[in-house]
C-alpha cells in the first residue's frame, strides 16, 4: 500500500546553518538519498562531527508504522460528515483517488466548510506523489495549486487548526520556511494536541535555524505521541544537532524498544554510539541495521566506519568498497576509504579516493580537509 510522506527533517542538515557538514558514517538509503516518510512523521539523521578529513553517520530512511493522519469527520451527523468520514477511511487505506472524490463531495455539501478542501488536498498530493522533504517541490505547479486552496481553507474558518497545518506542511516543501511558520505556529496554538503539528513546527524551525526551538517542538510531539517510534527517533536527531548526545541515544532507544527492527533507527543510534567512541556498542547496532538493510550504503559505510575506528581496517575496507559499489556517489565512503588507504601508507590509492570525492563534489569541505591532510602526508614522505 501507498503510504504518504511528510518534510523531512533529513535535507535541513545542510540548509539549517548554512553550511555543508562534515562526513563520516552516513545516513542516507541505498542510492544516497533519504527515502519518503509515510505520513506525518518527520524524519531526521544525527548531525555531523566538527569539519575533518573524516567522514561522520549518515541516517537511513526509517521503516517504523507511520503515524496516521488525524480524522477530519467530526461525527456530527451531517452529510457532509459522512463524507469526511468516507475519505478518512478511504485515504488510510491508499486509495487517494477514492478519498479525493470523497473530500470534494463533502465540499461541495458544505461549501463554507474548510474540512473538505484540507481532505481534498491532502488526498490529491497523496495521489501525485509530490516529493514531501523541505523544498523538494519548488516549481510543482500542483502544489502550488493546492496552497492556493489551503489559503482559501484557511478564510473560510480562520481557527480551523488542520488547515493551518496542511498550509504550513505544503509551504515547507515548496521551500518557504519563513512563510510556513508563521501557519504551524498558528496550528500548534489552536490545537496544542496535534503531534504531528509540533513535529512540523519541528522541521521549519530546523529550515530557520533554530535548533533549540526544534528540540523543544520535537519533544512535545514525542510527549503526545509516546507510542510513535517516529516521534522519539526524530526527537534524537534534534538533540544530536545540538550536540546532546546522551539524550538523543535515549531517545533513539525508546524508539527501538517501540519498533526494534527499524534499520534507520538503528543506524542512527549506532551513529550516535560513535560519537562517544563507543565503538563496539555501535558495531552491535549497525550490525544489526545491516541485515535488515543489507543495500543500504549508508549503513555499510557507517558499519565500515565503525571497524576502522576498531583498527580492523581489512573489514572497514570491504564495507567502504561494497557500499560504494551500491551508491558511487557517496561522497563519505571515498574519503573514509582515503583515509583508511593514508594511514596503511598507500598514498596514491588514498588520492585516488579523495580524487573521487572531490569530482563529485568539489566544494565540499570534507574533501578540501582530507586533500590538505593527505598534502602534509605527502611532504612527509
Amino acid at each position: 500500500m501507498k503510504r504518504v510522506a511528510v518534510v523531512s527533517v533529513l535535507v535541513l542538515l545542510a540548509c539549517s546553518d548554512g553550511a555543508k557538514q562534515p562526513v563520516g558514517p552516513d545516513a542516507f538509503g541505498g542510492n544516497g538519498q533519504r527515502q519518503p516518510q509515510p505520513w506525518p512523521p518527520v524524519t531526521a539523521t544525527a548531525p555531523l562531527p566538527p569539519p575533518s578529513a573524516s567522514a561522520a553517520p549518515e541516517p537511513v530512511a526509517q521503516t517504523a508504522e507511520p503515524t496516521k493522519p488525524r480524522p477530519l469527520a467530526r461525527g456530527d451527523g451531517s452529510k457532509q460528515d459522512a463524507a469526511l468520514a468516507e475519505g478518512d477511511k478511504l485515504f488510510l487505506s491508499g486509495d487517494f483517488a477514492g478519498a479525493e472524490a470523497a473530500y470534494k463531495k463533502a465540499s461541495q455539501q458544505a461549501p463554507k466548510d474548510p474540512a473538505g478542501v484540507v481532505g481534498f488536498v491532502r488526498a490529491r498530493l497523496a495521489k501525485e506523489d509530490i516529493p514531501t522533504d523541505f523544498g523538494g517541490a519548488p516549481q510543482s505547479p500542483t502544489l502550488k495549486g493546492m496552497i492556493q486552496q489551503l489559503r482559501s481553507a484557511v478564510k473560510l474558518d480562520d481557527k480551523y487548526a488542520p488547515a493551518h497545518l496542511e498550509l504550513g506542511r505544503a509551504l515547507l516543501v515548496l521551500g518557504k520556511a519563513d512563510d510556513a511558520h508563521a501557519s504551524l505556529e498558528k496550528a500548534v496554538e489552536l490545537d496544542a494536541t496535534d503531534a504531528e503539528g509540533f513535529s512540523a513546527l519541528g522541521v521549519c524551525q530546523l529550515a530557520k535555524g533554530d535548533k533549540e526551538g526544534a528540540v523543544k517542538s520535537l519533544t512535545r510531539a514525542a510527549e503526545l505521541e509516546p507510542r510513535s517510534p517516529p516521534r522519539h527517533a526524530n526527537l534524537g536527531t534534534a538533540q544530536m544537532l545540538v550536540g546532546r548526545v546522551a539524550e538523543a541515544i535515549a531517545s533513539y532507544k525508546k524508539a527501538l524498544a517501540l519498533a526494534p527492527n527499524d534499520p534507520g533507527t538503528l543506524n542512527d543510534l549506532g551513529s550516535a554510539l560513535l560519537f562517544e567512541a563507543r565503538f563496539d556498542e555501535a558495531i552491535t547496532e549497525l550490525e544489526k541495521a545491516r541485515k535488515l538493510a543489507p543495500r543500504s550504503a549508508a549503513v555499510l559505510q557507517n558499519l565500515g566506519y565503525a571497524y576502522d575506528q576498531k583498527g580492523q581496517r581489512d573489514k572497514a575496507q570491504g564495507l567502504y568498497e561494497e557500499a560504494l559499489k551500491i551508491d558511487e556517489k557517496l561522497v563519505s565512503a571515498w574519503i573514509n576509504l582515503g583515509n583508511l588507504h593514508a594511514k596503511s601508507g598507500k598514498l596514491p590509492e588514498a588520492k585516488a579516493a579523495i580524487d573521487k570525492a572531490r569530482a563529485i563534489d568539489p566544494e565540499d569541505p570534507r574533501v578540501k580537509a582530507a586533500l590538505a591532510e593527505l598534502a602534509e602526508l605527502e611532504k612527509k614522505k
